[in-house]
This record gives structure tokens, sequence and C-alpha cells, in this order.
């Protein structure tokens, strides 16, 4: 039986994920430098969470006896405003929701019903982080500025908490 699409759509999704990986990292890295430990720390557990992803895409991929092609799909983007990293990462989870449902009905016609499955599967790890970024968006909509000041003031207790008395 001949693989070769879901190979292809397999090794999309892969993209993909490497993409938003690297660009969630990105958005981790630039509000950990600012002190928004809430936000920064969502961006790092998905980041893990879409590298393990990549890790069952490459699995299926092997066992189709495939090759994992490692190629990001898009460059890393430079925003630096919390509310821009926040709308990209709802486009972002919102057309993953899409690809995958469409490639799952692909795999589907195609007599792969496993890989139909894991695409399924993935979709619903997609759709929480579409949730907890919209959620993070409406709260930084409600409250403003004052949602990351008080991230910062976090962060300042805590690493002011960790500092050695002054002798």
């Amino acid at each position: 039986m001949d693989r070769s699409k879901s190979i292809e759509l397999l090794n999309k999704a892969v993209g993909d994920e490497l993409s938003a990986v690297h660009q969630y990292m990105y958005f981790h890295f630039i509000l950990d430098d600012l002190g928004y430990d809430l936000l920064a720390n969502i961006f790092k557990r998905t980041a893990i969470e879409e590298m393990m992803h990549i890790e069952r895409f490459a699995e299926r991929i092997l066992f189709l006896g495939g090759d994992v092609e490692m190629k990001a799909s898009s460059e890393v983007i430079k925003e630096k405003d919390p509310e821009n990293m926040l709308k990209w990462a709802m486009d972002s989870e919102e057309g993953a929701i899409v690809d995958y449902n469409k490639w799952a009905m692909e795999c589907a016609n195609a007599s792969d019903s496993m890989s139909k499955q894991l695409f399924e599967s993935i979709i619903a790890d997609e759709e929480r982080h579409f949730d907890q970024y919209d959620t993070e968006y409406q709260n930084l909509k409600k409250f403003g500025d004052r949602y990351l000041a008080q991230q910062a003031m976090e962060r300042s207790k805590t690493v002011g908490g960790m500092m050695p008395p002054a002798n």
C-alpha cells in the first residue's frame, strides 16, 4: 500500500511544529527577559508539547518507511509585543487545527487510519493551546498593562526574596 501521501503530510506537520517550537521559544526568551513569567512559561511549556508532537509524527513517518524532514516551515518573527505574540500564537494554533483536520481526512482517504488518528489526537492539544492563548489574550485586553506589571512584580518579589541578607 502506498503511504507516500501520509508521509508527505506528516512531514509538513513536522515542519510546522518545528516552526512553532522556534517561535514559541523566541517568545519565551523575550517575555522571560521582560519579567513576564506567566506568559513566558506558557510559551515554553507549549514549545515542549510541540516537540513531543514532532516526536510522534517522526515515529509515524519512520514506521511508514519514510524519512523525517527536519525543516522548519517558516522563519522566526522577531515580535516583542506580548499582545501580538498572543495573536500570532492563536492564529498559528488555529491554522494547525484546520490543517490537521484536513490532513486527517486525506490520510483516511488514503486508507491510513492510524495517521488519521494521530492528527486527530494532536488536534485536541492544539485546541487546548488555542484556548490558553485566547484566555491570556482576553486577560491582557481586559487588564492591560496592569496584567503584565503584576507578572513583573511577582518576579521581583521572588528574586528579591532569594537575595542573601546584607551584612
